[in-house]
């Protein structure tokens, strides 16, 4: 083995939530973890610090502005702007774009997709979904769940406009149908849901994860931790809903007073939800009109929520890369890593400052 393939970060290696979990030191040989030093080897380069595996964000769109899809040379900005702030693994939770050239980038991050939305007719934001009646909803699923890399994507809710507030979008018995058909193919599915109209049916139906999930209410807790519904509750984005609410005032009253009910209940909504073992992970919803690089004014939100610092942390490192299939800092794992002056268990707000970003075994930033 040649010298040049050796990495070494040294200081306080965080490969789990628990102390016995943390270690002095990692190797980076051939692009990938070791704990053993090689043998003769000298190494290249040292990094010292606090180092955890690359952040996810759970809920993010490259590839998305805010009337559909960009072009590429945006879509790399978008990619490069969430590297540089620590996210090395990202879920693209629906976008119209073709984003599989990135995964031939080793300098961006890695990408799950759910594929394109699948809203209902007039149900969405114009440009951004398939936009379809429940007749279509198990074809299009099915699509989506071939197309996509384990994952589909379906809008749960939206405004109405006949009655001037968020309902839910589809019948129960196609939700039903179209969830079955993306779990027979292998596929989890996820929605899009604002409002408490939507939730029941789609645990019930079987749903794996319910995205925002800010109509999440004390009746309903005890359903999705029974069936282990995770929740990736996005309050970056969350904290646009005065402003929205404010802007649909005179058209749609009732929506905007629900919007507003919905922001200033959220931190509750989170924090029992967690309290009550539902899985919640980081998200921020970057892409269409949320900047990207937000994953720790995310993590930030979610101890404001109530949630302690190291799950906090946890639902951006370790447990959300074992939901989402991918390693952390295991033995002969992929050696995607950020480094910080601090320790983020400390202080969370530590994330907004990497000092060292290590992906594919490559230092990047």
């Amino acid at each position: 083995m040649s010298d040049d393939t050796v990495l070494h970060v040294k200081g306080r290696v965080l490969a789990g939530p628990d102390e016995d979990q943390v270690r002095d030191e990692l190797w980076v040989i051939d692009g990938r973890v070791s704990y053993d030093r090689p043998a003769g080897a000298r190494d290249l380069r040292t990094v010292t610090g606090w180092a955890l595996p690359g952040l996810v964000d759970a809920h993010c769109h490259v590839g998305l502005g805010p009337h559909g899809p960009v072009d590429t040379d945006i879509a790399e900005k978008q990619a490069l702007t969430d590297r540089d702030a620590g996210t090395l693994l990202i879920r693209d939770a629906g976008s119209p774009s073709d984003t599989r050239w990135v995964d031939d980038r080793e300098d961006l991050p890695k990408i799950i997709r759910a594929g394109r939305h699948i809203a209902r007719t007039r149900r969405y934001i114009r440009g951004y979904a398939h936009e379809i009646e429940p007749d279509d909803l198990v074809a299009y699923v099915a699509q989506e769940a071939r197309r996509g890399d384990g994952w589909v994507k379906l809008v749960g809710d939206w405004i109405d406009r006949d009655a001037g507030d968020l309902t839910a979008c589809w019948p129960r018995d196609a939700v039903e149908a179209a969830i079955t058909e993306a779990h027979r193919l292998g596929a989890r599915v996820t929605a899009h849901c604002f409002a408490e109209s939507s939730l029941r049916d789609l645990v019930e139906s079987g749903i794996d994860c319910v995205e925002h999930a800010t109509g999440l209410t004390d009746d309903l807790i005890p359903l999705f931790a029974s069936r282990g519904v995770a929740i990736v509750p996005t309050l970056v984005n969350i904290a646009t809903f005065p402003q929205l609410a404010a802007g649909g005032e005179t058209k749609y009253p009732a929506w905007s007073a629900h919007m507003r009910r919905l922001h200033a209940r959220r931190y509750d909504t989170v924090r029992n939800a967690y309290d009550a073992g539902i899985p919640v992970y980081v998200g921020t919803d970057a892409g269409g009109t949320l900047p990207h690089g937000l994953v720790a004014a995310e993590v930030e939100e979610l101890v404001k929520a109530g949630i302690p610092p190291v799950r906090a942390l946890a639902a951006t490192t370790w447990s959300a890369r074992s939901w989402l299939g991918r390693p952390a800092l295991d033995e002969g794992a992929p050696a995607d890593l950020v480094v910080y002056d601090q320790d983020p268990r400390a202080d969370v707000r530590v994330l907004a400052a990497p000092s060292r970003l290590v992906l594919n075994g490559r230092i990047v930033g």
